[in-house]
């Protein structure tokens, strides 16, 4: 059983107080967005009232507090992953801006004509259009790894697949649709024997397990704060500092430079090189409050709370006639995520049908269109857990769920 007082947890989050087409809202969309606690908003109501200045540039106090406030959110970053200098740590919209910068800085400054650029058939779609861009500017070649029969990248696939000539390996830690927690460690390991770099997409991962990137060996790492808790606007990416400092910048302008004359300019050191113009402090504040939050309960709770309302839910949903549930079933290697589909029955219907009893999922392809050609299906509906979620909650989505074929006038 999770150790988690979950009632408690709940109080923290008023957004679930609320009665949603007579119901009381069952949040279960937490791998699109999760919600914020009182915390988190509290925080950011705080230095708003009390600190909000510009960083970096003012000597006055207001921006001398800002410039404490950012700073300590990029140290609690570091230490939240285990990165080895603050400096690693670079502030940006989100992880789809993380990905670009690298696609744009290193893509644009590393890879030439032929080199392999890989990607999981998996991946969203922020992880494929970035390098497809690469891919086409500088004549690469874009590989994909594809997954087996249970949606798992295998051993032989990478190894198939993963050459002397693979420049860049990019993968989610985590699969937004399926689940899947990925092996990346040994996709690391023999990309680096291979001689390439590794970047990984945690936006799914890091709001749900421990991760350390220095035991990851991980070349890069991004993430998003509105995905744990914390804030939309504010995201990170973590960079080896010796690749870094040989990245040119991705955006140019204030606080990024060192030294600018009328014909050329001289840029910042790390981490500033890559933070040009005012940054969102108050979203550094809430991503380091939402951090607090996490650790005050614990990674290893979170996964394990995530684990039991997984089981817990697909042993009742194999149950249900007519839905199929796409990827892997192993909880070894799953996280709280479960895409589905209903014979006869369009996922957009099934989330609307779900929305009528108060309970919200997604439904959609997901930002993953490659993955889901691969699977041979147009969209799926999909719910995925969190801290906040109980059994209760689960029991509520499974009741409504077999009730989805009724409303559209099948028998079962």
């Amino acid at each position: 059983m999770s150790s988690l007082n979950i009632e408690e947890i709940k109080k923290d989050f008023p957004i679930l107080d609320q009665q949603i087409n007579g119901s009381k809202l069952v949040y279960l969309d937490n791998a699109a967005t999760t919600l914020k606690p009182i915390q988190v908003i509290g925080a950011m109501a705080n230095y708003n009232k009390r600190n909000n200045g510009n960083p970096h540039r003012g000597a006055h106090q207001l921006s001398i507090r800002a410039t404490e406030e950012y700073d300590a959110a990029k140290t609690r970053v570091k230490e939240f992953i285990n990165a080895k200098d603050s400096a690693e740590i670079i502030f940006t919209k989100n992880t789809t801006e993380s990905l670009n910068l690298l696609a744009y800085s290193y893509g644009k400054a590393f890879i030439n004509e032929g080199d392999e650029i890989v990607l999981a058939i998996s991946e969203h779609h922020g992880n494929i259009l970035p390098w497809q861009r690469v891919a086409k500017e500088k004549k690469a070649v874009l590989k994909y790894l594809y997954l087996n029969e249970n949606g798992e990248i295998t051993e032989k696939e990478i190894k198939d697949k993963i050459t002397p000539k693979t420049k860049l390996v990019n993968i989610a830690h985590m699969s937004n649709v399926l689940g899947t927690i990925n092996p990346v460690k040994e996709i690391i390991d023999y990309t680096h024997k291979m001689g390439g770099v590794v970047v990984v997409d945690g936006a799914q991962s890091i709001p749900h397990m421990k991760v350390d990137v220095q035991e990851l060996d991980a070349d890069f790492y991004t993430f998003s704060g509105h995905k744990m808790l914390g804030p939309m606007g504010i995201g990170v990416l973590y960079g080896k500092k010796d690749i870094l400092n040989q990245m040119p910048p991705y955006l140019l302008g204030g606080d990024m430079i060192e030294y600018v004359t009328e014909q050329d300019a001289t840029f910042a050191p790390l981490p500033f090189k890559f933070e040009a113009g005012t940054q969102n402090v108050e979203g550094a504040v809430g991503l380091r409050r939402a951090i607090q939050y996490l650790e005050d309960i614990g990674l290893d709770n979170i996964q394990e709370h995530e684990r039991v309302l997984t089981e817990y839910a697909l042993e009742q949903m194999k149950d249900i006639a007519h839905l199929n549930i796409q990827g892997t079933k192993n909880l070894d290697i799953k996280g709280g995520i479960i895409s589905f589909t209903i014979d006869d029955v369009h996922p957009h219907d099934t989330a609307s049908i779900l929305d009528s009893y108060g309970i919200a999922i997604r439904s959609g392809h997901h930002c993953a269109q490659p993955l889901m050609n691969y699977l041979g299906v147009p969209a799926t509906s999909r719910v995925s857990f969190y801290i906040y979620n109980s059994k209760e909650d689960v029991d509520k989505f499974i009741e409504a769920l077999k009730n989805v074929r009724k409303w559209l006038g099948y028998e079962s």
